[in-house]
């Protein structure tokens, strides 16, 4: 279901926002440069005048002429790389950076809307800006196994806290690792505190910034959703409220990931039961992955939950528990 007029127009306004930033980024890289290395200006003066001469040479039809001045513009290219390098620049230091390489900051490749211009109507939809600061601190460059204890065996892993979530970890990359080619689940399990929210994000990063779309919720306002759906209809709902809601659920339904962080905490019913199998089970027939984090043990996810439920995530999901102690209070304490 598209958007409305007013969302994608101000998605658009973030790419423009974000080219103008880019461009006067470039420029101001340039006149830095201009200003060290005035020889600079001059090759690109020159190659600024061989190229417009070259257009008239290609449309006179003059094949020698046009010949000899791509050679002098290739000269004076790599005469302009070397002194760039020379100076200490990288290669492509006079390149504009582009948050997204791959649409260069327009939001389109060709006629198709880019992965990130994807990205960006889920975050719009779900308003997970606060996701987007989240899973730039907690991303697998500043993960630390320090705060998993190595001097005893948990029973429940027959490890140490440390090995295991070496183990969990190593889980999770090669989850991300054959996203692609092998489309699986994730539920991540273990006591509050242990670092399930933040091994999330670490997933979520790194499947954003291989353009994937990625919605994160919490079991709460994934129910809230679900709910919404459920029981609104066009004539006895607000018509953009209907729209948003509906537009929210396909992108739940379609979304390359589905984060459900703190299963559990929501308040559990039959009509929460039957809406997360659906969930659970649309996605799976469509091979599209989930990844669940949660409080509950195992026996707790078997008691809660119907049995249809609990087959279908013991039969498709990988099972990732992490062991050990509280992080936030051993921080406090530290």
């Amino acid at each position: 279901m598209p958007i409305k007029n007013h969302q994608y127009n101000s998605i658009m306004r973030e790419y423009d926002a974000r080219r103008l930033k880019s461009h006067r980024e470039t420029m101001a890289r340039r006149e830095k440069l201009y200003q060290e290395i005035p020889r600079l200006k001059e090759l690109d003066d020159e190659i600024a005048h061989g190229s417009v001469k070259s257009a008239k040479l290609s449309l006179a039809g003059d094949a020698s002429a046009l010949l000899s001045l791509r050679t002098k513009n290739e000269a004076l290219s790599a005469e302009k790389k070397a002194l760039i390098a020379a100076h200490g620049y990288p290669a492509d230091y006079l390149e504009p950076k582009y948050l997204c390489p791959d649409c260069l900051d327009t939001g389109f490749i060709g006629r198709e809307k880019c992965h990130c211009f994807q990205q960006a109507i889920v975050d719009m939809l779900y308003s997970q800006a606060n996701v987007r600061q989240a899973i730039n601190r907690e991303n697998f460059d500043a993960f630390s196994y320090s705060y998993y204890p190595d001097d005893y065996i948990d029973e429940t892993v027959h490890m140490t806290p440390f090995e295991n979530i070496h183990r969990v970890v190593a889980g999770a990359k090669n989850f991300i690792a054959e996203f692609d080619t092998a489309p699986g689940n994730l539920l991540i399990y273990g006591n509050t505190g242990v670092g399930k929210t933040f091994l999330t994000n670490c997933i979520a990063r790194e499947l954003i910034m291989t353009g994937h779309t990625v919605i994160y919720l919490t079991a709460f306002e994934l129910f809230d959703i679900l709910e919404r759906r459920k029981f609104s209809r066009p004539d006895n709902t607000d018509e953009e409220e209907y729209s948003e809601t509906a537009n929210q659920f396909a992108h739940i339904r379609d979304c390359d990931l589905l984060i459900i962080d703190d299963l559990g905490t929501e308040l559990n019913n039959a009509f929460i039961s039957s809406q997360l199998y659906q969930c659970i089970n649309e996605r799976l027939l469509g091979r599209r992955a989930t990844v669940i984090s949660t409080n509950l043990s195992f026996e707790q996810l078997q008691n809660n939950y119907s049995e249809r439920i609990f087959s279908r995530i013991t039969g498709s999901y990988t099972f990732l528990k992490i062991v050990g102690e509280d992080i936030r209070i051993r921080k406090k304490l530290s």
